[in-house]
């Protein structure tokens, strides 16, 4: 995940906090989060605890900052394509692949984070962010006797229900063919409506 800072940080910092992260995610792979230390974290990532201060207060701290920068992430993905009316289908499936292959490069990481109970900051804010991507897509819905929320819900649910389940099964299909299945199954759907 991207370092959104807007000074320029020294690679040094940058290449300790993705230590610091990567060695927090090898825990969860193990371990509930209430059991990782800090000194258990820092050994794994082969800093010292002080080292570990200088970035976070705590375990907590850590996790609120990593979950702000997935959330900084996704968003600054779907809002980055510029979409007019003509082309909205195309920017859509195009938003849509851009999130599934960033979710790919990140495997590891949402493999963890999602779909655990371990962390549920993570689905949580995920959940909140695509809800209100998809709540500026969705305004059309409620002439079609579907309350808004309802319709928000449903579609954001869908949606990291789908990933969770395509990361744990290994990503059994390329970002490309999912997103254009998902956009396929979101057009049928409003079809339907």
């Amino acid at each position: 995940m991207k370092d959104h800072s807007k000074t320029k940080i020294d690679p040094r910092v940058i290449r300790t906090r993705q230590l610091i992260k990567d060695a927090l995610i090898d825990l969860l792979q193990e371990m509930e989060v209430s059991k990782i230390s800090v000194n258990r974290l820092a050994e794994r990532a082969t800093i010292n605890r002080v080292t570990f201060y200088l970035h976070y207060r705590d375990i907590q701290d850590m996790l609120e900052k990593m979950a702000q920068e997935m959330v900084e992430d996704i968003e600054e993905i779907m809002s980055s394509t510029e979409s007019s009316p003509d082309d909205s289908k195309e920017i859509e499936e195009l938003k849509l692949l851009d999130l599934l292959e960033y979710i790919a490069d990140n495997a590891k990481f949402y493999k963890v984070v999602l779909g655990s109970r371990r962390t549920p900051i993570f689905t949580e804010r995920l959940l909140n962010t695509l809800s209100d991507i998809i709540t500026k897509r969705t305004s059309f819905l409620a002439t079609k006797d579907i309350p808004v929320d309802i319709a928000i819900w449903y579609s954001s649910s869908a949606l990291i229900g789908t990933i969770v389940k395509w990361l744990h099964r290994d990503m059994p299909y390329t970002p490309q063919f999912l997103a254009k299945k998902l956009y396929m199954l979101f057009k049928l759907r409003m079809e339907e409506i």
